[in-house]
């Protein structure tokens, strides 16, 4: 498991020295011409979930209107005809990444149209305030609220719930519990919010107010968990807040049943308060005691499903408790799975699940929701319920690496959590395993991935386990299809980048988080450090792309870093300083031109988009780039040798968004979609060199988007 962050330079940084810049960057002031018509598709690269699911909802009065949130890739509607998820918000821009986050998602239950998402993935302060978004059209467009707050979607306890509540007596009343600023309340349907200052309670101070929930029985009562202090009730619609005595305090979900009575799972177990009194309902056939996941069948006030809180054990495969008389007893209940998506292993089902739901219209069945995707089963009261993972339109991996190399697979990817996957087959079709997987390399992360410039097929790529803190890599001689582990790795040494000599795939550069650079000449056998390069950027959270190989001379290397270029001529045995001249900038990609000695270009975000011909030495300024955040270069147009150059930033007179030169950047078009700009923090670039006009863009939780020429 864990918890991705990711920080986004939105500042330019423009205080630098002209008189050092101009002695080796020049600058180009001839105004292209450019091209608004994109003539371009996006869509996501089929993978299959990959990304924390953290609640499910399901409207009373509509049959089949569901709908998720997730941590870090926003939030989405089920299409039960085509047995997908649809994107609800990949209408956010870069500037409104933190928006992927979800913190919490609210229906009205008069009203199938009309739905409320509280939206932000980190309170710490770079990150920007997070604010609550509502839709009469069920997501279609939305209608930004007057709430600012910090929020955290990706933060702890994540997977509780359900901060945001809406009054089933009176729509217009709505409750949101925030995590550092208090309860706050509307009573015009999200028009206008006050913070409720009547309410006492004192929560964890990171988490907050973890939940609201509303009876459906008796009006103006309502309940508030201020976590880590335990529940609190209202009877007069939140004017007036009392503490429930005996309350556990560690409270991750509330339930309600159809008499009133309180159901709660938490960190030591299983409550329920009736007639004013607490009772312990947890389950004692088994050494687990935190509890997380709970709903009631709403055919069935006895009927009762829990989940374990944060489970992952992967030799245990019941993930469901179930009783029938009201939590009196309890079943672990076991299950097959039906896998729609093929490389997700067994273990995958229930693993730290964040919410188990009835459906309110289709008796027996039920939802649940865990760190990988999304499950559904028919039949609940089968000895074995059979769950099915359906997860077309949710792709929510956080891509490391892409690269599309001139032969073998169109594109190979590493991730987190995942490990990555060869694309062998179309991209609209689900990998059928996981890079590691069928030669038992499965690493929780790949970090980095290259190629050799002679010999596309061999290839190397690096990561490893985060959870044990073990780093090594694998060498492919078959274009990634079987990989082999290295002989040997240096210990404690996380490697983040990797680069493969052009002409000897046996000899590769690799970059370590906050520790020196490493070489090696015989494939990973032995390893030495490199001289003349500084430590390594702290990882695993590190998007940059430093470090290059010449794409023709198998001797050069070439390196980035705090406004130096290093490059090597000895196969990366050392590195000097060859230019000095570059700003100060941390978001920075640096890559070398097929079929070209010595070409190097480099973006520096706001500070734009730079290229060398002689390995380095002088650079010359992309005119009317303002911003390039991230490039890439594929495969020329027919009857060019000069490679497509695409961009995601901004070019001036054409506003932001993914651009295409097929001039070296002296002419742009732009390619990007006005609906779609992928805004979910994007972290790498790749175009395809088998393919004219392919392109891939890796995101921070919406997954690998490609564009293609209409």
């Amino acid at each position: 498991m864990s918890d991705r962050y990711f920080h986004i330079p939105l500042r330019r940084i423009i205080c630098f020295s002209m008189l050092t810049v101009a002695a080796s960057i020049a600058f180009i002031t001839v105004e292209p011409s450019r091209s608004i018509t994109s003539g371009y598709q996006w869509n996501n690269v089929s993978i299959g979930g990959g990304g924390y699911v953290t609640g499910i909802y399901l409207h009373p009065l509509e049959r089949d209107l569901a709908y998720i949130r997730t941590d870090i890739g926003g939030f989405y509607r089920w299409n039960s005809l085509e047995k997908r998820w649809i994107p609800l918000t990949d209408h956010f821009g870069l500037y409104q990444s933190n928006y992927y986050g979800g913190e919490a998602l609210a229906l009205d239950p008069k009203d199938p149209n009309v739905i409320y998402i509280a939206t932000g993935k980190y309170t710490s302060s770079w990150a920007g305030l997070g604010t609550i978004f509502k839709s009469t059209n069920q997501g279609q467009t939305w209608s930004k609220l007057k709430i600012d707050l910090l929020m955290g979607g990706n933060e702890s306890k994540r997977w509780t719930g359900e901060r945001l509540g809406v009054n089933p007596f009176d729509s217009k009343i709505i409750f949101f519990g925030s995590r550092l600023d208090g309860l706050w309340k509307s009573m015009d349907a999200g028009e206008t919010w006050n913070k409720v200052s009547s309410f006492p309670g004192i929560p964890d101070v990171k988490i907050g107010i973890a939940g609201i929930l509303f009876s459906k029985k008796d009006s103006g009562l309502v309940y508030a968990n201020a976590y880590g202090e335990g529940i609190y009730q209202s009877t007069d619609t939140g004017v007036t807040w009392s503490k429930i005595a005996g309350s556990p305090l560690q409270v991750n979900r509330m339930v309600l049943d159809s008499n009133g009575g309180l159901y709660i799972t938490h960190a030591s177990g299983v409550s329920k308060y009736a007639n004013g009194a607490w009772s312990n309902i947890t389950p004692t056939n088994t050494k687990a005691i935190s509890f997380n996941g709970i709903s009631i069948d709403p055919s069935d006030s006895n009927h009762v499903l829990i989940t374990y809180d944060q489970y992952s054990q992967s030799n245990n495969y019941y993930r469901v408790f179930e009783s029938t008389n009201g939590g009196t007893t309890w079943q672990q209940k076991s299950h097959f799975l039906n896998h729609q998506v093929t490389w997700w292993p067994d273990w995958y089902f229930g693993s730290a699940t964040s919410a188990i739901e009835f459906d309110p219209k289709i008796t027996g069945k039920v939802w649940l929701t865990d760190w990988f995707g999304t499950w559904q089963t028919d039949n609940i009261n089968a000895n074995q319920p059979v769950w099915s993972n359906y997860e077309k339109g949710h792709e929510e991996v956080v891509s490391f690496a892409l690269i599309s190399p001139p032969k073998g697979a169109i594109l190979l990817s590493g991730m987190a959590d995942v490990d990555g996957f060869n694309h062998n087959q179309k991209l609209d079709a689900y990998p059928s395993t996981g890079l590691g997987t069928s030669t038992g390399l499965w690493f929780q992360d790949t970090y980095s991935i290259a190629y050799g410039e002679s010999d596309p097929l061999r290839m190397v790529r690096v990561g490893g386990n985060r959870w044990n803190n073990t780093y090594t890599g694998a060498t492919s001689t078959d274009g990634g299809h079987t990989w082999k582990q290295f002989s040997s790795f240096p210990q404690n040494t996380m490697p983040l980048r990797v680069a493969m000599s052009a002409t000897n795939a046996n000899l590769f550069v690799a970059i370590a988080s906050e520790g020196q650079p490493i070489r090696t000449t015989n494939g990973g056998a032995s390893w030495s450090v490199v001289s003349g390069l500084p430590n390594g950027p702290k990882g695993p959270w590190y998007w940059g792309q430093p470090l290059a190989a010449d794409k023709v001379n198998g001797n050069s290397f070439y390196y980035y870093r705090d406004g130096k270029v290093y490059r090597s001529r000895n196969g990366g045995a050392s590195f000097s300083i060859v230019n000095s001249s570059f700003p100060n900038e941390g978001w920075s990609m640096l890559k070398t031109v097929p079929g070209v000695s010595n070409e190097v270009w480099i973006s520096l975000n706001w500070n734009g988009l730079y290229r060398s011909t002689d390995g380095g030495m002088k650079f010359a300024k992309i005119a009317w780039v303002e911003r390039a955040y991230l490039f890439a270069f594929g495969k020329p147009q027919t009857g060019s040798t000069v490679p497509a150059l695409y961009v995601y930033g901004k070019i001036i007179g054409m506003g932001e968004g993914i651009f295409r030169s097929l001039d070296r950047g002296q002419t742009w078009t732009k390619i990007s979609a006005p609906l779609n700009p992928i805004g979910n923090d994007p972290n790498v670039m790749e175009a395809s060199r088998q393919q004219f006009g392919l392109v891939f863009v890796g995101t921070n939780g919406r997954g690998i988007y490609y564009g293609t020429p209409n």
